[in-house]
């Protein structure tokens, strides 16, 4: 089995670096490849050159923002059977590859992989009461082996036939263009031609705790972003307004309810979190059938 590591990164060379040492021992096998997908920078990342052995690592920038873009241009690129994809701010343990590896061997029925991504430290004890509002792509399921119905960006793999008939990832979406939701367009793609996504919980990603993240204003535009980005890929008629209308007056609702009770700063984080997402479709509707 051929594997390739795509890894999409954007101004970060020091956490580069720290996913790079943690990944460059397991690409020892001919079989295993990692290419950077370095976008948005006037110049490409710096790297330590004892990290990237010219035979397994390929280094691809593109000074023009756009996640996608990059990513793409990795996957025509790599000749891996299976696709792995990593955010730049995680590390991996040292058998990961062996896990994901391991995942697909197993279990044929599956086209793609959601990884399990956990803090890289407590997020409490690092931003205190604010931690609600880090918004980190936390995922864990358990540790059984399930059925899922997306993968998510930072810590996903896939095989390389099914992208093949799937298509590559919208260039409109994600980082670089609108920000969001490309992961989440994919795997609608997938189902929709019959492919099947899979939950692997030993194929594990810990991901930064960047006390930047914990700001409230931050959170809200992020969740805005994602509402207005699932108004570019979704099918929707102006009839779909009044369910998002809907919506949006139950996000309201349940948003003054649990501030009238008292609820923790989790709770009213969550449904700040639903109903900006609410408000953010609005955005995209109103923005579509804008004349």
């Amino acid at each position: 089995m051929k594997t390739t590591v795509i890894i999409a990164t954007h101004a970060r060379p020091l956490s580069l670096t720290r996913l790079l040492e943690g990944l460059a021992p397991q690409i020892e096998k001919d079989s295993r490849e990692i290419i950077i997908a370095d976008n948005g920078t006037p110049e490409p990342a710096a790297l330590p050159s004892q990290l990237c052995r010219k035979e397994r690592f390929t280094h691809l920038h593109d000074p023009h923002p756009g996640k996608c873009r990059i990513q793409n241009k990795a996957i025509k690129k790599a000749a891996g059977e299976i696709l792995v994809f990593l955010d730049d701010d995680l590390t991996v343990g040292t058998n990961y590859l062996d896990e994901v590896e391991a995942f697909f061997d197993k279990h044929p029925e599956f086209a793609a992989m959601k990884g399990r991504i956990v803090p890289a430290e407590d997020p409490a004890a690092k931003v205190g009461p604010m931690a609600p509002y880090l918004d980190l792509p936390i995922v864990d399921h358990g540790d059984e082996v399930v059925e899922v119905k997306g993968v998510l960006g930072a810590n996903m793999a896939f095989r390389a036939d099914a992208i093949a008939k799937v298509g590559h990832f919208d260039e409109r979406l994600g980082p670089g263009a609108c920000g969001h939701e490309e992961e989440t367009e994919m795997s609608i793609r997938l189902r929709r031609a019959g492919y099947r996504i899979g939950y692997a919980p030993r194929a594990v990603a810990y991901h930064e705790v960047d006390p930047t993240r914990a700001n409230r204003a931050r959170f809200i535009r992020i969740a805005r972003e994602r509402g207005r980005c699932r108004m570019i890929h979704e099918e929707h008629s102006i009839g779909k307004l009044f369910d998002i209308l809907g919506k949006y007056a139950i996000a309201a609702i349940r948003l003054r309810v649990a501030s009238i009770a008292g609820a923790g700063l989790a709770r009213i984080a969550r449904e700040e979190r639903r109903l900006a997402v609410a408000q953010g479709m609005l955005d995209g509707l109103r923005g579509r059938f804008t004349p």
